[in-house]
């Protein structure tokens, strides 16, 4: 473990890029697998997470390897053409690809095993189960369908129908992922819209994806089985999740003022700059373009004061993974800022809504939970700070908090930063490139 300590910076100067997003990095990998051909990758994320899909991949008999500084090569072994592996696929600390990685096995006549670290084997599984069971696949998995588990592929795969009973992008594209080894029409049916890099990227490769829009502002998707995907090349943008950081580190640092290129702005991943957009923060877009079939623009972000605001429960898809982040800007805002529909941030790599409670709450900021609700009084001033903070194995939590101490009135200090690798490789460095005072805590 190495703690990290985070101090009050100078203001944050400077133009950075952030790494390759992580969501679109596994399907990036998982895809140009599944293709017939070789896909090159550029800018990657070559953080735990990633490889570890790319590891399991090749145990599926994928060739995956760096080509270059900035390039990854993928030699696909078609759709169907998964091989049984000869060893337990270990994922690490990575849900995503674990998950997306069932849905793609259970149409597989194939028998593999899955596992991963301490805080994955208690993240549960059983809402991938239950829909990948009706394509004929069976699973034997401890209790609550956790990890370790055992993934027994279906022999004669079935296409399905299905509703996602909460809103899930790791649910839908585990079950289109699955669809593709199906005979005929898999639907997937979502009554509140997630992320569609899965969508986005299955059409990049040649598949047949059709995306209705549902009376109740959702989204029916349908994916026409056993297609003979392309190799198809592809540029990473620059992980929106990632960029949360040093944007809102530069809103919160009077004076400072930053630039991040080529960050995917994806409509169904920009909640978090709409929210902080309505809280009065100076974000603005250049230079926006289509890459790999996402949207992708330079954010331009000047620190400002901020205020206290409603953030409806229908935007949590939209942003599920910056809430840490939106947490601590609202604890520098003036007034409340009320953040309904949390739920799903209590089955993320920790209870992230205790996490940030307990947090935000050691650095003398006042906080309320109730059900899956988070509020937090802002008093439009640096919050004191000076806590030591349990990251709990997460990436997001123990960056947010390093965020926190950069403009706090006492240095914040978490327990553990490795899991940073995580999802930032790097993240450390570039702070402080910026100006940000992050530095290996004395024991």
């Amino acid at each position: 473990m190495t703690a990290l300590s985070s101090g009050s910076s100078r203001p944050l100067r400077g133009r950075c890029r952030v790494p390759g997003d992580k969501s679109i990095s596994h399907r990036a990998l998982i895809l140009g697998a599944l293709a017939v051909g070789r896909t090159r990758i550029r800018n990657l994320l070559e953080g735990d997470d990633v490889l570890r899909t790319g590891a399991a991949l090749k145990a599926l008999g994928a060739r995956i390897e760096r080509d270059g500084k900035d390039t990854w090569s993928v030699q696909g072994v078609g759709t169907g053409g998964l091989v049984e592996p000869a060893e337990v696929l270990d994922f690490g600390n990575s849900g995503t690809g674990a998950r997306l990685l069932m849905g793609a096995v259970a149409t597989h006549p194939i028998v593999a095993f899955f596992t991963g670290d301490e805080s994955l084997r208690r993240r549960p599984m059983a809402r991938i189960i239950e829909p990948l069971t009706r394509t004929g696949a069976r699973f034997v998995a401890r209790d609550g369908g956790r990890l370790p588990l055992a993934v027994v592929g279906a022999p004669s795969p079935m296409p399905i129908a299905y509703t996602l009973p909460v809103p899930s992008a790791q649910v839908k594209s585990a079950v289109l992922l699955a669809g593709l080894n199906a005979p005929g029409e898999t639907t997937v049916i979502e009554p509140i819209a997630t992320r569609d890099h899965t969508e986005n990227m299955l059409r990049h490769f040649g598949a047949s994806v059709e995306v209705v829009a549902t009376e109740t502002g959702g989204k029916r998707i349908t994916l026409v089985g056993q297609p003979e995907l392309k190799p198809a090349d592809l540029t990473v943008p620059g992980d929106p999740s990632s960029a949360a950081f040093p944007v809102v580190a530069a809103l919160l640092r009077p004076g400072s003022q930053i630039t991040i290129e080529g960050v995917g702005i994806n409509p169904l991943r920009a909640g978090l700059y709409r929210t902080l957009a309505e809280m009065g923060a100076r974000i603005a877009f250049g230079k926006e373009r289509i890459a790999g079939g996402e949207r992708v623009a330079d954010v331009k972000v000047a620190a400002g004061a901020l205020h206290g605001i409603e953030v409806p429960a229908a935007r949590a898809p939209s942003m599920i993974d910056e809430y840490p982040v939106l947490a601590v800007a609202a604890a520098f805002a003036k007034g409340r800022t009320v953040m309904h529909g949390l739920g799903e941030l209590r089955v993320k790599e920790s209870d992230r809504l205790a996490a940030i409670a307990d947090g935000l709450q050691s650095c003398g900021v006042t906080v309320a939970v109730a059900g899956d609700t988070l509020t937090v009084d802002g008093k439009g001033a640096p919050p004191l700070g000076g806590a030591r903070v349990a990251a709990r194995l997460d990436h997001r939590i123990a960056m947010a908090f390093l965020v926190l101490g950069g403009a706090a009135r006492k240095p914040v200090r978490i327990d553990d930063g490795e899991t940073i690798a995580t999802s930032f490789p790097g993240f450390v460095d570039l702070m402080n490139r910026l100006g940000a005072r992050i530095a290996e805590a004395k024991r």
